[in-house]
């Protein structure tokens, strides 16, 4: 899986209510979410968001409450994939779950440039940006299976028709 999008650089420490802020909990369909997206962060935000964006970010990104919406809000307003240092590891599970793919780097950050393209190829674990190739360890099978599904739910449903 190859994915190539403009980057979005955030910082370090975006928890999930600047992801999703709390007061938008009680909505439930997931395009209606997408139109909150990152709102916490810049009110504008949501809006400038295009389909196969790529957030580029620091250490400890969803970090947190254990909120699903925040990943849905990301995923549905058409976010391909975060990037960061490190994540929080319920946003993980919640990201995986929701088909929202995710790259651990250590040093994507440095090179990320806002507005630029990166390429992610999965498959090999190699980010490139700016010319500059940064190795990433692949994630392992069953997770990748799940993203390909689009989630968890079709990931099951798809392995329940197979029996």
């Amino acid at each position: 899986m190859i994915l190539k999008g403009r980057i979005w650089k955030l910082k370090d420490n975006i928890d999930t209510d600047l992801i999703y802020p709390g007061k938008y909990l009680p909505i439930i369909d997931a395009e209606e979410m997408a139109l909150h997206a990152l709102e916490g962060l810049d009110k504008e935000f949501p809006g400038k968001i295009k389909k196969g964006d790529i957030i580029v970010a620091g250490k400890n990104f969803g970090c947190g409450s254990s909120r699903e919406q925040a990943a849905t809000s990301l995923k549905s307003a058409g976010i391909a994939c975060v990037v960061a240092k490190s994540f929080s590891r319920i946003f993980f599970r919640n990201a995986i779950n929701q088909g929202l793919a995710l790259v651990q780097s250590e040093k994507a950050h440095e090179f990320a440039e806002e507005g630029e393209q990166i390429t992610i190829d999965f498959d090999i674990g190699e980010l490139i940006l700016n010319d500059k190739k940064l190795n990433f360890a692949p994630l392992p099978d069953f997770i990748a299976e799940i993203l390909k599904s689009g989630g968890l739910i079709p990931y099951i449903k798809k392995k329940l028709k197979q029996k």
